[in-house]
């Protein structure tokens, strides 16, 4: 499939789909995240974790592939900005960020890899799980363009999937286990096993969605692609999947506490984490212009 044609197909999925509401503050894709309680508090510090490696406040913080900016956490990235520019390939994305940033927000359409900025101009950068949706040969220039518009001293943040994650390989065996067993259980009280169906936030039962494009990547690959910008470092943001907590966290065996203790573990490792875990966090960081 050519580029164009991927990228006209990511931004149909999330113009007609992806950020389509089901039920107040609620989009259809968040059937790609848990927001059952038992990982609330868990997913909530992960969201947190980007702004800790963000300049504290400045004039512009660019949202690259803003989506609608869905999440309360999202939200404090830009609070002590002047002004937080989204840009998404998808209208409707945007239009639903104007909703929620109001006069806080600039709203641009645009494409991650053809920044329509000049260089060097904002004060932060955050892209969250848009890289991955880019044509292969895209992908790498979407880094370069995120470095390309940050001004020197300054950081952007990169969060997306590992192709395959070597934690996710290991614990492989208990999920599959947790869903097996979930499943006898629901034919036991006469359901149709979950994979058939997925349950809306609204409590509403609908086909699971197919999605669209993504073309995720490893450590290798940012190491080797990447290692002309001046500083890339590759830290945790969550170790694991969100298939894994749907069939292994639940309240009754403790889930929080055992959360809990996987987030201790991911502060105290993040290095190692972020590399073997499924989602890392990407720090880019531009030097500052030598004096002289």
């Amino acid at each position: 499939m050519k580029n164009t044609e991927i990228k006209k197909e990511v931004r149909e999925f999330y113009d007609q789909v992806g950020w389509k509401k089901v039920s107040d503050n609620v989009y259809q894709n968040a059937h790609y995240e848990d927001l059952r309680p038992v990982s609330r508090e868990y997913i909530h510090k992960c969201h947190l974790r980007v702004k800790r490696y963000l300049s504290p406040s400045g004039r512009f913080l660019l949202d690259a592939g803003s989506g609608p900016v869905q999440y309360p956490e999202y939200l404090t990235y830009s609070e002590h900005y002047q002004r937080r520019v989204c840009l998404d390939i998808s209208i409707l994305a945007v239009r639903e960020a104007k909703q929620r940033l109001g006069e806080h927000g600039l709203y641009v359409v645009g494409d991650v890899a053809a920044l329509p900025f000049e260089g060097e101009v904002f004060d932060g950068v955050v892209s969250l799980h848009t890289l991955h949706h880019l044509p292969a040969e895209d992908q790498k220039r979407g880094y370069f363009e995120l470095d390309r518009v940050l001004k020197p001293g300054h950081t952007a943040v990169v969060v997306n999937g590992w192709t395959s994650s070597s934690l996710m390989n290991r614990l492989k065996w208990l999920m599959l286990l947790f869903e097996k067993l979930g499943g006898a259980a629901a034919r036991l009280r006469g359901r149709k096993a979950e994979q058939k169906t997925e349950t809306s936030p609204a409590g509403a039962a609908k086909p699971a969605p197919t999605g669209t494009h993504v073309q995720k990547i490893d450590a290798a690959w940012v190491r080797q692609q990447l290692k002309n910008l001046d500083s890339v470092k590759i830290y945790i943001w969550r170790s694991v999947s969100v298939r894994f907590l749907r069939a292994v966290i639940h309240p009754w065996l403790g889930g929080r506490f055992w959360l809990k203790l996987l987030f201790w573990m991911e502060e105290r490792n993040p290095e190692w984490f972020g590399e073997k875990g499924q989602y890392p966090l990407i720090v880019i960081r531009k030097d500052d212009i030598p004096v002289g």
